[in-house]
């Protein structure tokens, strides 16, 4: 027992005689943590508090635009000198299970990742700015976004939810109603110029007045759809109106619809048509020959909403259906409520076709 004492003052007299490594609260700590040799890292121990804030409210933008999401940071009390600090920007996926890195800055360095090479900086217009700008916005950049600022031992961070205008349509494949797994439904809205919804996306429009009774996938992975007019088939009569959920399915095996999410249009749809009407590959030819293409779902979606195309007249899609928008109702152009009105994938007939041009 007397040499273990011995052996334990021993150990104790070396640590406080070291010059190595000073020993903080727990913490082992340098010079070299923050690239300082100053004397300033007495500050991280001094009760300064590094506080975060971002927009409290949502950031709207659109599908091709600039976009800047807010982010400020300060210190209580403020410490005055300019200190060097990593900023770093991450995306919260949809089910939030991780994050995905978008750009890191330290001073004047910034290094975007993936999707956002190209798109994304750190914007430092005064000392204590860290605000994240995306340019040419893609739909799927919208979501939350963490912003994070860290100052040697100090992190703090704080989220700001990026959403884009746009319109949430639901889709079924040729081959008919539930025939979609996950990934397929992932695939079918991309081939439609959209991406799968998520639920902040699907509430907005349900209270824009979607009612849709056929489930469909979200891009969290759960299957969910919204009804504005409670009926029988729909849940039933004795539950409100909402969002019903089929909660998580599996990716897999479950098959569903899909809800689509596509934002404002970079271009313009029109419609082309001839006396005796167009196959679909004369209307897709017809199309190429006016230099545009033939639109997809999500185009005529969205010209329906954002630039107000209204045309009673049945036009092929790129996906072989046949649509037309309308948003004053009147005889002979179906229900009496705006919308988009469909005639399935016809095998058969001659139709006009909706185009769709990039400015």
């Amino acid at each position: 027992m007397l040499l273990l004492l011995l052996l334990l003052e021993a150990t104790l007299l070396q640590l406080a005689s070291s010059s190595y490594h000073p020993f903080y609260n727990g913490f082992y700590y340098n010079h070299i943590m923050n690239d300082m040799g100053n004397g300033q890292d007495k500050d991280y121990f001094n009760g300064a508090r590094l506080v975060v804030e971002t927009s409290r409210d949502p950031v709207y933008s659109y599908s091709g635009a600039n976009v800047t999401l807010p982010c400020h940071y300060r210190y209580e009390p403020d410490l005055g000198d300019k200190r060097k600090i990593r900023i770093k920007w991450s995306k919260i996926r949809d089910d939030y299970t991780k994050e995905q890195d978008v750009v890191v800055a330290i001073g004047k360095t910034n290094v975007a990742f993936g999707d956002f090479k190209g798109r994304a900086h750190i914007h430092r217009a005064s000392q204590h700015e860290a605000s994240l700008v995306i340019s040419d916005v893609h739909l799927k950049d919208d979501g939350k976004y963490r912003c994070e600022v860290i100052d040697g031992l100090e992190d703090e961070s704080d989220v700001v939810d990026l959403r884009l205008q746009g319109i949430v349509f639901p889709y079924q494949p040729p081959r008919g109603q539930y025939r979609l797994n996950f990934h397929e439904a992932e695939q079918v809205c991309q081939d439609q110029g959209a991406i799968l919804a998520n639920f902040n996306q699907l509430f907005q429009a349900w209270s824009e007045g979607l009612d849709w009774c056929n489930a469909g996938w979200l891009a969290d992975g759960t299957v969910q759809y919204p009804i504005r007019l409670p009926r029988k088939p729909c849940g039933g009569v004795h539950l409100a109106p909402g969002i019903r959920s089929y909660g998580p399915r599996h990716r897999h095996l479950h098959r569903f619809d899909a809800f689509c999410f596509s934002s404002a249009l970079r271009g313009e749809v029109f419609y082309l048509d001839r006396l005796a009407g167009m196959t679909l590959e004369e209307a897709k030819q017809s199309c190429q020959d006016a230099g545009a293409e033939i639109a997809r779902v999500g185009h005529l979606y969205s010209a329906w909403k954002f630039l107000g195309l209204d045309r009673c007249s049945a036009g092929w899609l790129a996906d072989g259906s046949v649509r037309y928008p309308i948003v004053k109702p009147r005889p002979n152009c179906g229900p009496s409520e705006p919308g988009v009105r469909s005639f399935g994938f016809p095998s058969k007939g001659r139709f006009g076709v909706f185009c769709y041009k990039e400015r």
